[in-house]
């Protein structure tokens, strides 16, 4: 018998790693609480609330 001995890629991914820790999610929601309170922008503010919920959804 023969073996296959080429070298061909993986096909499936590695292990996702989380990019923040919980710590850093907690510190991400404090600053955006923070900016909402001083931004006047409408729309911007719409997207901070958003971003901040979500963000709470990980923590």
């Amino acid at each position: 018998m023969t073996e296959d001995t080429t070298d061909t890629p993986k096909t499936e991914p590695g292990r996702a790693r989380a990019l923040f820790s919980t710590a850093d999610l907690r510190l991400l929601r404090a600053a955006l609480a923070s900016h909402a309170k001083t931004t006047e922008d409408r729309e911007e503010l719409a997207k901070i609330n958003s971003l901040h919920h979500r963000l709470g959804t990980y923590a």
